[in-house]
């Protein structure tokens, strides 16, 4: 019977937390208003005619801020009622953290756990917070990382390999770093690969969509206002982090400059520093929602990975208390409403910008663990650097 229990037990946490989270939803009635955007995209890409980035929608007055391509994507948003529409998101939300979990486990980590292990982790994954607002949003993120990470992670000789990343360019352009991160490390033929499938998404826009793309490409591309306010604390990237720690609504150099140096010291950290390819992937990851000029804090869905990667170098300690950073929510603790983002006193501040000093602090740690590993074993000069294949993860991590 004990045993009997102990193997019900995870699938009865998982379908708990489930059911809390299904329940949370209907009792707050969720707007779910980023699925309510994607479906008036596709409403837009179907009748050809409409303009895509002219609409808004919700009582956010929310924009289109996706490529053409995406708009595409969302098409089959359009045939189902909204209430249908809403469900089949926050479901498929809770399928895809449990995708990440195993894809972080197994495929990034290295750790063989039981596919009950894998339920419970999930269960406890969708509270952790940008999962959360993922899930109530209805965003994509989880799509996203689940297809970049298993993209990522097959093996080197597996066919197309990159090509999913390119797509996910397509949809949201800041898995571009990704490609980057490719070129660096000398892994040239995926780059190439997740090129060429992002060149295809603009070109499939470009035919399907030709107005749309024109007017994405030459100019809303470059309006990072139609996204968002950049200062308040939702936005936990760091220039969110400037802009309230300055009082600043617009940091300009004050942010671009600390920005471009996070950029070099991230690439280096993940093509240089990284011990094995899973800790550059998690730390190009860490780069791209740091630069990035606006990181909603459900972006940060990544921390499922660095999560895995901690627990299996066997840093317990530090997964737990990471855990309860992402999950204390402590910017929305703070008064934000209006424009009060841009008065909070100092010590407000790292309460205001959980993630980003926790990704700052990351990434400084892999460039200190890089140089110090570079002193103590120069390379002979010109000497390549050796990138390990993606399949070979191990359960090493981020020192």
């Amino acid at each position: 019977m004990i045993t009997r229990a102990r193997k019900v037990t995870p699938y009865v946490l998982a379908a708990a937390s489930v059911a809390a989270l299904l329940a949370l939803c209907a009792l707050q009635r969720a707007p779910m208003a980023d699925v309510l955007v994607y479906r008036a995209e596709g409403h837009a890409a179907a009748t050809r005619g409409a303009d895509l980035y002219g609409f808004t929608v919700t009582e956010w007055q929310l924009p289109a801020t996706y490529p053409p391509f995406a708009a595409l994507l969302f098409v089959p948003t359009t045939w189902l009622p909204l209430p249908a529409l809403k469900a089949v998101f926050l479901l498929g939300n809770i399928v895809l953290t449990a995708l990440l979990v195993q894809l972080s486990c197994r495929r990034l980590a290295g750790l063989r756990p039981a596919g009950a292990t894998v339920c419970a982790v999930a269960g406890g994954a969708l509270w952790l917070e940008p999962v959360f607002q993922t899930a109530v949003f209805g965003q994509i993120n989880l799509a996203l990382a689940c297809l970049i990470l298993w993209d990522l992670t097959r093996h080197d000789t597996a066919r197309w390999k990159g090509v999913a990343l390119g797509v996910a360019t397509g949809i949201k352009l800041t898995p571009a770093v990704f490609i980057v991160y490719l070129f660096l490390a000398g892994r040239r033929r995926e780059a190439a690969r997740a090129t060429a499938g992002f060149a295809g998404t603009v070109a499939v826009g470009g035919l399907v969509l030709p107005y749309a793309s024109g007017e994405f490409w030459t100019g809303r591309l470059y309006e990072t206002g139609r996204v968002g306010k950049a200062w308040i604390v939702d936005n936990q990237s760091l220039q969110g982090l400037v802009a309230r720690a300055l009082h600043t609504a617009e940091p300009g150099l004050l942010w671009a400059v600390p920005a471009a140096l996070v950029a070099a010291a991230g690439l280096y950290a993940a093509t240089r520093g990284a011990r094995t390819p899973a800790q550059g992937i998690v730390l190009t990851a860490l780069t791209a929602l740091l630069v990035s000029p606006i990181s909603w804090s459900h972006h940060w869905v990544w921390c499922v990975p660095l999560l895995a990667l901690l627990w299996a170098g066997g840093h317990r300690r530090t997964t737990v208390a990471l855990a309860v950073v992402f999950t204390a929510r402590t910017m929305w603790i703070l008064p934000h409403q209006g424009d009060l983002d841009l008065q909070l006193p100092w010590w407000q501040q790292p309460l205001a910008a959980p993630y980003p000093l926790l990704g700052v602090g990351v990434l400084g740690l892999a460039v200190l663990d890089a140089r110090r590993r570079r002193d103590a074993h120069p390379a002979p000069s010109g000497a390549p650097v050796r990138q390990l294949p993606a399949s070979s993860s191990s359960a090493s991590t981020i020192r």
